[in-house]
């Protein structure tokens, strides 16, 4: 059996690369990991080195698995693929927060999407949410016929640099983006009132399209804050991991949060809001959630201050090194593992598969 993924917006270049740091660019480069040699799906019919590009018509669909990253297609995907084949084999990939379609018809396309194609998600607690989806918008027949499961995205531990302490400790805005979702304002507000009692470098890396909006031009204007692009590779992003003090989440929601788990393995210090999705990332035990801005400035000013203090206190929290517990709930062998046994178990043998060696 082989592999083709979908994914609507796919950044290639000339030379064949798949480009971008959004987190959908970044999962199909895993994927391609993960299954080398696998088709992805496009315009036009195009080979480069490591992969095949073809319109979705022409892929094998006898012997391919369509993993399709546009969930709310998958239905009008199956259709396609039945010009050539009578039992199209499609997966769902699920890589976002289930309430990210508010639009009743598109929540309804994706609850059904998940109820007829087996669905594979990016963290259990998508896997939760996209169930309860299900069993609340479709048929029980189709409820109960469902086949959903996932795991934590995690991350690439050897990208680890190690640590560079900073004169003045520096705060990331931890995403790339100033939706209302992230609630930038919020993030803006506590920043300010730690630099009001003690230096602090307040950093944000911005998608393009966002560093023009109020919320990037309002922190831009303090002079303790560096507003930019993002990073022009993967190695000057971690390099920028290792010398950052702490970071403050505000999203009201995240379906796994991979760039704080990037931030924390790096040894950045994580404030949290005390949210069920935060909970979902860290041990039980975590010290550093807030409830409020006050609460949250406390535990920012008691981490620019006195960061080796602060660690030292998460290591005790959990009761054994954090990064020990983090290597082994969000590494991301679990989930190039995770993966590719649910294909093999709903679809039969893949070809070529580059498991994580153990």
């Amino acid at each position: 059996m082989k592999i083709a993924i979908q994914h609507e917006f796919l950044n290639v270049d000339s030379d064949g690369h798949v480009t971008g740091h959004e987190a959908g660019d970044t999962l199909v480069r895993r994927l391609l990991r993960v299954f080398p040699g696998a088709q992805l799906v496009g315009p036009r019919t195009h080979r480069y080195a490591d992969f095949d590009m073809v319109p979705l018509g022409m892929i094998d669909a006898e012997n391919t698995v369509l993993i399709n990253m546009d969930v709310v297609n998958s239905v009008e995907a199956h259709r396609a693929l039945l010009a050539t084949c009578p039992k199209p084999k499609i997966m769902n990939f699920v890589w976002w927060n289930e309430d990210r379609f508010t639009d009743d018809v598109e929540v309804a396309q994706i609850a059904l999407s998940c109820a007829l194609f087996p669905t594979f998600t990016n963290s259990d607690r998508t896997t939760s949410g996209i169930g309860a989806l299900v069993k609340n918008l479709t048929v029980q027949q189709l409820s109960e016929q469902a086949h959903i499961t996932g795991v934590n995205l995690g991350i690439r531990m050897e990208h680890v640099q190690p640590r560079e302490e900073t004169d003045v400790p520096v705060v990331l805005y931890p995403a790339i983006y100033v939706t209302e979702r992230k609630q930038p304002d919020m993030f803006i507000d506590i920043v300010e009132r730690v630099a009001k009692r003690t230096p602090i470098k307040v950093e944000a890396r911005l998608a393009e399209s966002h560093l023009v909006s109020a919320p990037a031009m309002r922190l831009g204007a303090k002079h303790w804050a560096k507003v930019g692009p993002l990073l022009p590779s993967r190695e000057d992003y971690w390099k920028s991991l290792a010398r950052t003090t702490a970071f403050v989440a505000t999203a009201k929601e995240e379906s796994y949060g991979l760039e704080y788990v990037e931030a924390l393995v790096a040894g950045v210090i994580g404030i949290f809001p005390d949210a069920d999705w935060a909970h979902a990332l860290v041990p039980e035990r975590y010290p550093f959630f807030y409830r409020g801005v006050s609460e949250a400035e406390g535990l920012l000013l008691k981490a620019v201050q006195d960061p080796a203090a602060c660690r030292a206190e998460i290591d005790q929290a959990v009761g054994q090194p954090f990064s020990d517990w983090l290597n082994a709930h969000h590494n991301d062998d679990n989930f190039e593992t995770a993966i590719a046994d649910a294909i093999e178990k709903w679809f039969g043998k893949v070809d070529n598969v580059n498991r994580p060696k153990r």
